[in-house]
């Protein structure tokens, strides 16, 4: 549960309680690693639990018509006590300053997030009911506040201005896995469909935009399921070192 303090006055915030209506379930189990934006890697996929009182069928009757829906969420893992007017987001390098409110940075005011993410199924099953989804962008255990239906007529506007982010970044990276790697792949039941999440994160470079090439031929780890990924980058490439259990 969410509590925000303050009184109906000019110049203070109203006292607003909220309460968690579900939990994602994801890949991605920290911060570093998990596409910036949802949508740009279409095969990370998640679910969505619903929590009591709002497991119930009757809650989600008719959602499956949907291909997308919104979702409101809490970045648990950046709650400050403090919040700064500006922020420095990865698409202009990792350097340059705008505003918080300019910018989708998990670091605000109220820590609220908002993602568009592909609706694949609506699962009920007894008391459980929950929400397989695809093109997620949110870490393991987050908090979901509200989920809305996407509705195209509505929400796309093809025409609308997007400041420093006027398009998607680019696959700036190719992918090559080493035979240890290959091998553990293999071993898996998910090892094709793996794949494919592994080559997509990596292609668009997850590393801290502010590095620059300053740190070709180090190695990172980014933690997906229940291993290690561990990679590198030289001249333009990310090697897929190996899968190390956690």
């Amino acid at each position: 549960m969410l509590h925000s303090r303050g009184g109906l006055h000019r110049g203070r915030g109203m006292e607003i309680t909220l309460r968690a209506v579900g939990i994602v379930h994801s890949p991605f189990k920290e911060k570093f690693g998990i596409p910036r934006q949802s949508g740009l890697v279409p095969e990370a996929c998640g679910r969505l639990e619903l929590l009591p009182p709002y497991n119930r069928p009757e809650a989600v009757a008719g959602l499956e018509g949907y291909s997308h829906i919104w979702l409101q969420f809490v970045f648990h893992q950046a709650i400050r006590e403090r919040w700064q007017p500006t922020v420095r987001p990865p698409r202009l390098g990792g350097n340059a300053r705008v505003g918080v409110f300019a910018s989708r940075a998990p670091y605000r005011p109220n820590p609220i997030g908002l993602s568009v993410v592909g609706l694949e199924a609506v699962v009920v099953d007894g008391e459980r009911v929950s929400l397989s989804l695809s093109g997620v962008d949110l870490l393991d255990g987050t908090p979901v506040l509200d989920i809305k239906p996407y509705v195209a007529y509505a929400d796309s506007l093809p025409q609308a201005r997007c400041g420093f982010a006027p398009a998607a970044p680019p696959r700036c990276l190719t992918v090559h896995f080493s035979e240890r790697a290959q091998e553990q792949i293999a071993r898996r039941g998910d090892g094709e469909g793996l794949r494919v999440l592994i080559t997509r994160l990596l292609e668009l470079d997850p590393r801290p935009a502010y590095r620059g090439d300053e740190a070709q031929g180090r190695t990172y780890g980014i933690r997906l399921y229940d291993f290690d990924l561990r990679w590198r980058v030289t001249a333009g490439r990310a090697e897929v070192l190996e899968l190390a259990p956690l």
